[in-house]
C-alpha cells in the first residue's frame, strides 16, 4: 500500500519531533524558568565539606617542583584542604629502595623527607598511597604505560616488602612524631583491579599485598590508619571487607575510584547509559551500601579519585562545564561519603608525558603558567557554602547556612558537554529572612574563564609571558554583584553551564 505524499511528510515530521523530545539535549531542558522557595527555617542537617578536604596530584617526585608547590598553596587558599594523595612514593626516582652486593635492602629517605616536609610546610598532610614496586624488589619488570613507567609487579620477596613498609613507616614516625602520622592515612596500592597490578589472580594476590602491608604498618603503631582496596570503577569492596573480616586483617577505611565517563558495564555490570553527572554518586552509593551491609558497617568511605572524565577532554575538565557538574555531584553525594578527592589540584602532571599545550584537558584546577581554570573558580565559590544544609525542593540548587546565620546558595544550569542547554532564569522566593540585599557571584564563559581571551590571541601553543599574564587576569573571578531583593524575591539568569553563588546576610 502506498502512502499519500502529505501523510508521508507528516509521518516524517512526527518522527523528527519524537526524536528531538527524546534526545539528551532536550531532556536536559524542561523549562527556561524555575521558581525556588528558599526557606531560612527549613529542616537542616550538618553539611561537612567532604568534597574539598582532599585532592589528588601528579606523582610523588613532582611535589619537589616550585610550580607544584605554588599550585598547592593557591588551592589551599581557596579550599583549606587537608590531605593530598599521589602515586609512586616508592618509584626508583625517589630513591627509597636499593640492594647491596649481597642483595640486602638499603633504604634512603632523603627525597621522602623533602616531599613530605614540603606538604606539611603548606599545612597539608599526606594521604600515603603505598606504591609502586621498586625495580630491585619487583618479581618482574611489569612497567605500566604511564610516561614515567612505574613498576606494577608484586614483590619478589614478601619479607623484603614487609621490611620496606616497616622501615618507611617507622622513619615517618621518628621524623614527624606518632601524633602527627596518626592523623595521616595509608592506602595500599592504586587500582589493583586493572593494569596497575600484575599479580595473578589479581584479587587473591592483592589480598596478599594488602595483608602484608597492613600488618607491617600496624606493627609500627596500632594508631596508624590503613585501608584499601583503592580500586577503579567501584569494584571489590564487598569481597575486600569479607576477606578482612574472615582473616582478621586490620582495615580503618574503605577507598575506591570512579569517573563520570566510566562505563556502566565496568561499574555495575549493566548495559545502561548512565549520564556523566549521575555516574559518580551512583558508584559512591553502591560502595556506601556495601559497607553498610558488611560486618564493619561504620567504616569511613574515602573516594580517593573522582572527576568528570578519566580522559583528557578539554571541553570537560578545562571548561565551565565543571562548575555545574561539581555542584550537582556534591548535592547527590552528600551523606554517602566521608572524603572525596578530586583528581587533581594541578596540571603539574606527567602520566601521558610532558604537556604539549597549556590547555589539553588536564585533570588539574590550575593550568601551566598559574592560569586558574573554571573548575578552580567553581571550588572557590563552593567553599563559601555553609556547614549546615537546609531542605530545598530543587535539583539545580543547594541551600546552606553558615555559622554566623547567613545563607549561601548555589545555583547551576547543567547540560552535558556534548549538548549545550539554553539560558535559564531562577526566581528565588525567600521566606524566614528579613534581608533585602544579596551578593551574587558567577562562574561562566564571561566570569572566571580564560577561553575567550585565549581564542582572541590565536590559541598559541606556547604563550609568551605577556600572554600568560593576560590569561591569568582573564581567569580571575570579578567581585560579587550587589543585588536587591524585590518583594522578597531575586531573579538569577544563568547561561548553559553557568554556576552562581548567592549570599544573603
Amino acid at each position: 500500500m502506498q502512502t499519500e505524499p502529505r501523510t508521508r511528510v507528516l509521518l516524517i515530521l512526527l518522527c523528527a519531533v519524537s526524536a528531538l523530545l527524546n534526545s539528551p539535549a532536550y531532556a536536559q531542558v524542561t523549562s527556561d524558568h524555575e521558581v525556588i522557595v528558599v526557606d531560612a527555617n527549613a529542616a537542616s542537617r550538618p553539611f561537612p565539606h567532604f568534597w574539598e578536604k582532599m585532592f589528588g596530584s601528579g606523582r610523588a617526585i613532582l611535589s619537589l617542583r616550585e610550580s607544584y608547590r605554588r599550585d598547592l598553596h593557591d588551592v589551599k587558599q581557596i579550599t583549606d584542604f587537608k590531605y593530598v594523595r599521589f602515586h609512586a612514593i616508592f618509584h626508583d626516582e625517589v630513591g627509597v629502595y636499593d640492594e647491596d652486593s649481597q642483595q640486602r635492602p638499603v633504604y634512603n629517605f632523603s627525597y621522602v623527607d623533602q616531599i613530605y616536609d614540603g606538604l606539611l610546610a603548606n599545612h597539608v598532610k599526606p594521604f600515603v598511597e603505598l606504591s609502586f614496586m621498586p625495580r630491585k624488589l619487583a618479581a618482574q619488570d611489569s612497567l605500566h604505560s604511564f610516561w614515567y613507567k612505574p613498576n606494577v609487579s608484586p614483590p619478589k620477596d614478601w619479607t623484603k616488602w614487609d621490611g620496606l613498609i616497616t622501615a618507611f613507616t617507622q622513619h615517618l614516625v621518628d621524623r614527624y612524631g606518632i601524633d602527627e602520622v596518626a592523623s595521616w592515612y595509608f592506602e595500599v596500592w592504586n587500582e589493583p583491579n586493572i593494569d596497575f597490578w600484575t599479580g595473578e589472580p589479581k584479587q587473591t594476590t592483592y589480598w596478599q599485598l594488602y595483608d602484608h602491608t597492613a600488618f607491617a604498618v600496624k606493627k609500627v603503631s596500632p594508631r596508624l590508619r590503613i585501608g584499601g582496596p583503592a580500586t577503579a570503577q567501584a569494584q571489590w569492596t564487598d569481597a575486600f571487607l569479607k576477606h578482612c573480616a574472615e582473616n582478621k586483617v586490620p582495615v580503618d577505611f574503605v577507598s575506591s575510584h570512579v569517573y563520570g565517563n566510566d562505563r556502566a558495564e565496568d561499574v555495575f555490570g549493566t548495559s545502561e547509559n548512565i549520564p556523566r553527572n549521575k555516574m559518580v554518586c551512583r558508584a559512591v552509593s553502591k560502595v556506601h551500601e556495601q559497607i553498610k551491609a558488611s560486618s564493619m558497617p561504620k567504616l569511613p568511605l574515602i573516594w580517593s579519585e573522582f572527576n568528570a572524565s578519566y580522559k583528557n577532554e578539554p571541553d570537560v575538565t578545562d571548561s565551565v562545564y565543571m562548575g555545574p557538574w561539581l555542584a550537582d555531584t556534591i548535592r547527590q553525594c552528600d551523606g554517602l561519603v566521608d572524603l572525596m578527592s578530586y583528581w587533581t589540584f594541578s596540571d603539574v602532571f606527567e602520566e601521558q608525558g610532558v604537556a604539549k599545550t597549556p590547555f589539553y584537558g588536564g585533570f588539574g584546577l590550575i593550568a601551566a603558567g598559574d592560569i586558574s581554570k573554571p573548575a578552580f573558580n567553581a571550588f572557590k565559590l563552593l567553599h563559601e557554602l555553609g556547614d549546615e544544609r537546609l531542605q530545598l525542593n530543587a535539583d539545580s540548587a543547594l541551600l546552606t547556612r553558615r555559622q554566623d546565620g547567613s545563607l549561601a546558595i548555589v545555583l547551576w544550569n547543567y547540560a552535558p558537554p556534548e549538548h549545550p542547554g539554553i539560558e535559564r532564569t531562577f526566581t528565588l522566593q525567600f521566606k524566614g529572612t528579613k534581608s533585602s540585599n544579596a551578593q551574587v557571584s558567577f562562574v561562566d564563559t564571561s566570569h572566571g574563564d580564560y577561553h575567550a581571551t585565549y581564542e582572541k590571541m590565536g590559541s598559541p601553543r606556547y604563550p609568551t609571558q605577556a600572554q600568560i599574564q593576560q590569561l591569568v587576569n582573564a581567569s580571575v573571578l570579578p567581585p560579587p554583584q550587589e543585588r536587591t531583593l524585590t518583594n522578597g524575591s531575586l531573579n538569577v539568569t544563568l547561561p548553559s553551564y553557568g554556576l552562581a553563588l548567592i549570599q544573603i546576610q
